[in-house]
């Protein structure tokens, strides 16, 4: 907090300043009116004490300046005159804005308890500005939730009812048809709509189960190799049928986790088919394994439609998703903010490395890793 005090005589100055000190207080000295409005210009202030007989802008010119200044209209001025402090004096002050007089010598008793109240007034604005401004966060931050819990339960409708519709079909197709070639076809499409509608519904229930602490990893020494082989056959149908050109790069020799190998499998299949789902058709996903110390250090990276920047901070929020400029936006958004809890519980890290809107994204896991 900043008081102003001016005058033209160094000794006041360092009478008052020693006066009023007190921790937490810092006492701005200016010994003209040009002065005070450099000072103005840079600092905001609790308080202006303002000598009234001064040579050049005197106190009152000072404070009518004050006054006409959005800036500092509403900064309290005490003035301080060793003059008559006679009615129109007075008058002329308080039509400047001043909130009091003080006749030198200054009775230091009194200055003190002035002053200890708009110090505290002062503190009690500014608390009561920080509670403004948290409870404006808060509101914009319930009213985005309450945005994206709306736009999850819509995508939650359009997701279930798009496979039940198929299996609806499906069902249908099958007590018409008497022709094993038409079974066989429609069977297909049925396990292929379960398996979609199953991991959509086990996606949520992991986000449930690890906000109630009820996610138990069975962890084993495993061998990461074996996880991004699982990860791949996991993703490799939707990767395919987007002719999407993968590469994965995993050094020769063992890297040893005390980890869960499905969920270490899952985190990179979610990874996998992020990339994948934001990438356009022909593009290329790479997955690069190398091992940092005791770190293993796995990197997602694609050429995608990539993550504005003002979405680069959200990426990993529940039902966040970047919009896409062709096609619909697929799935729930649940897939990354699900990743990054299950590499938390790992012990581990996710970040997101670099994106560049229409050039693509790299994702970046660290894992501890076992001799």
């Amino acid at each position: 907090m900043k008081f102003l005090l001016v005058d033209d005589l160094d000794e006041n100055l360092l009478a008052l300043e020693a006066l009023l000190r007190r921790e937490g207080l810092e006492c701005l000295k200016a010994h003209s009116g040009d002065e005070a409005l450099e000072l103005l210009l840079v600092h905001e202030v609790a308080l202006a004490l303002l000598d009234v007989q001064m040579p050049g802008m005197d106190g009152f010119e000072l404070a009518e300046f004050l006054r006409g200044n959005e800036r500092t209209r509403h900064v309290p001025i005490i003035f301080l005159t060793a003059g008559s402090a006679d009615a129109q004096r007075r008058f002329r002050g308080y039509e400047a804005g001043a909130v009091d007089f003080l006749q030198k010598p200054i009775d230091a008793a009194v200055l003190r308890s002035k002053s200890d109240v708009f110090f505290n007034l002062y503190e009690q604005r500014r608390q009561i500005m920080e509670q403004r401004d948290e409870l404006a966060q808060m509101t914009r931050s319930l009213q985005l939730a309450d945005r994206r819990k709306n736009a999850f339960l819509g995508m939650v409708g359009h997701e279930l009812r798009n496979p039940i519709a198929a299996l609806g079909a499906g069902v249908h197709l099958i007590g018409r048809s008497r022709s094993d070639e038409v079974f066989e076809q429609v069977r297909g499409q049925m396990e292929r709509q379960v398996t979609h509608m199953t991991r959509l519904i086990e996606d949520l229930l992991d986000v449930a189960r690890i906000d109630q602490g009820k996610i138990v990893l069975r962890t084993e020494r495993m061998l990461l190799a074996d996880a991004v082989a699982l990860a791949v056959e996991i993703t490799r149908p939707r990767i395919e049928a987007r002719e999407h050109r993968l590469t994965v790069d995993v050094p020769e020799g063992p890297i040893w986790l005390d980890a869960d190998h499905a969920r270490i499998a899952q985190i990179l299949s979610n990874l996998l088919a992020n990339a994948a789902r934001y990438t356009e058709p022909g593009g290329a996903i790479a997955l690069t394994v190398h091992r940092t110390g005791a770190e293993v250090v796995i990197e997602v990276a694609d050429t995608g439609v990539g993550i504005p920047p003002d979405m680069q901070s959200q990426v990993f929020d529940l039902f966040a998703q970047v919009e896409r400029s062709h096609g619909p936006t697929e799935g729930l958004g649940i897939g990354l903010a699900l990743v990054r809890q299950l590499v938390a519980l790992h012990g581990g890290g996710i970040c997101l490395k670099e994106s560049t809107v229409g050039q693509g994204s790299t994702f970046l896991v660290r894992l501890p890793c076992m001799d």
